[in-house]
């Protein structure tokens, strides 16, 4: 069984007039259990819609989805105990601190204060922000609110994490320090990383594999490696010009809403 299995996926938006928007059009992935998976494209390409359905945020029109065996659809607060999320838009509090804000994710998950707390500490040390646990979030550089936020994230130790943009606007330290605790949730921790990303070196350096989705639908998968190989190149960012290079239309995306 995989950790995320997800078949068919179509997933409409209202358009103008009597049209819709259709931003997933029969998408299909899979991922291994205990892996860093990304999953890059252009704007709009379907990248955040998947990553919605699969955390239970928005439901498909068509298609299944599942996490851990879990049905996303039928059973979405069971789906949610084995999931972490790291939106783009970070979710702490930034009148609290950043202690404050771990302990009470823990409670959202029914940890009691005692361990909530230990936990917290531990995320804090792993994270380096043992020094920081009791300033206001408000006051944190950029990096540090990120690693704040993986944190929370992991808070009640979910099997898999979704990560959305996790490094941008990082400086190239911070983003180095992301990337090195990404690749150890896999490989030490063996939780299931889900990546959606738009910088190719990122997808290249910490993925076991990845898709290249474009107006909907998976459109390139694969080991980094197996890709360029296969496309006789050094570079990802071929790869990704030879699949998903071409200029998105939102115009292409639009059709007659017949028989929904």
């Amino acid at each position: 069984m995989h950790a995320i299995e997800a078949k068919g996926l179509v997933k409409t938006y209202p358009g103008p007039g009597k049209t819709r928007i259709r931003a997933l059009d029969g998408l299909t992935l899979s991922v291994a259990r205990g892996t860093i998976f990304a999953v890059v494209g252009p704007n709009g390409a379907g990248k955040t819609t998947t990553v919605k359905i699969l955390t239970t945020l928005a439901t498909p029109d068509e298609g299944t989805a599942t996490v851990e065996g879990i049905d996303v659809r039928t059973s979405p607060a069971q789906a949610r105990r084995v999931i972490g999320v790291v939106a783009q838009r970070s979710g702490a509090d930034p009148s609290a601190t950043g202690r404050e804000n771990l302990v009470l994710q823990g409670h959202l998950y029914g940890m009691s204060t005692g361990a909530a707390k230990a936990r917290a500490a531990e995320l804090l040390e792993r994270f380096r922000l043992t020094d920081a646990a009791s300033r206001f979030v408000r006051t944190y550089s950029g990096g540090m609110q990120r690693r704040l936020d993986v944190a929370l994230g992991l808070m009640h130790r979910p099997a898999v994490l979704f990560l959305d943009e996790p490094t941008t606007g990082l400086d190239p330290e911070s983003r180095a320090a992301m990337w090195e605790e990404i690749t150890a949730l896999a490989a030490v921790d063996q939780v299931t990383v889900l990546l959606t990303t738009h910088y190719l070196d990122e997808a290249d350096r910490l993925a076991g594999r990845l898709a290249i989705v474009d107006r909907g639908r998976v459109v390139a998968e694969g080991d980094p490696e197996e890709l360029k190989r296969d496309l006789e190149t050094d570079s990802l960012d071929e790869v990704y010009l030879r699949y998903a290079g071409r200029r998105y239309s939102d115009a292409t995306r639009v059709t007659e809403v017949a028989g929904r």
